[in-house]
């Protein structure tokens, strides 16, 4: 899952997308207005943490714009304002959650996951697709009484492709969301990563199948 913080104040940006990574977040952090609509509308993200005060466009702006152009990325507004205007004003302009400073890491952490789960981000503990299992929590692959660890990138991927069964992704969208926007990764580390991905379904004996769409990506395809 890969998050984008957009936050001036650089100890707090920095805290916060060290709480996201421990959680095994993906989080890009960028510090002004400009900056965060211009990764925002990238459409790369499954949240957008806001802060109102920021320089050059505010959060409210920053809001608006996403919107007006279609980006539906969930928005969780952060601010040290808790006036009850300042919460409706954050909501008229498309912010889905709000959330004021200062906060425990564990309310952070719970606004975030039920952020991702309405937007229908496949983040349930254990998925099956196919004939395979796929937990989550212990980025297990299982089929049967056959199972073997995942390691981050590899569980990533999987989630991805899980996420978006029967859709290519293309290899540049494996990127920014599995290594992130500012990422120096090439098509050779996809490469490398379903090809992990394939022995270890085949570890399991599973009949499913990553299928690569020649100059397009990838997709899983169940075969039974």
């Amino acid at each position: 899952m890969n998050i984008l913080i957009v936050e001036d104040e650089k100890r707090l940006a920095n805290a916060l997308k060290q709480i996201l990574v421990e959680q095994k977040y993906m989080a890009d952090v960028v510090y002004d207005g400009n900056d965060g609509l211009e990764y925002g509308l990238s459409g790369i993200y499954d949240l957008i943490i806001l802060d109102i005060m920021i320089p050059y466009k505010d959060g409210f702006q920053v809001a608006y714009e996403l919107r007006k152009n279609k980006i539906d990325t969930p928005i969780l507004m952060l601010t040290a304002k808790d006036a009850i205007s300042d919460k409706v004003t954050g909501l008229e302009h498309g912010a889905d959650d709000y959330m004021t400073k200062p906060f425990a890491p564990e309310e952070l952490l719970a606004r975030v996951k039920a952020l991702t789960r309405r937007r229908g981000e496949v983040i349930l503990e254990e998925t099956d697709f196919g004939d395979f299992n796929f937990n989550a929590s212990t980025s297990t692959l299982t089929k049967g009484s056959k199972s073997v660890h995942l390691n981050f990138k590899e569980a990533e991927i999987l989630k991805l492709l899980i996420a978006n069964r029967d859709i290519i992704i293309s290899k540049d969208d494996i990127i920014t969301k599995v290594w992130g926007y500012d990422s120096d990764a090439g098509s050779n580390n996809v490469e490398a990563y379903i090809s992990f991905l394939r022995r270890k379904l085949n570890f399991v004996n599973s009949s499913t199948e990553i299928k690569a769409v020649k100059k397009m990506g990838y997709r899983l395809e169940n075969k039974q």
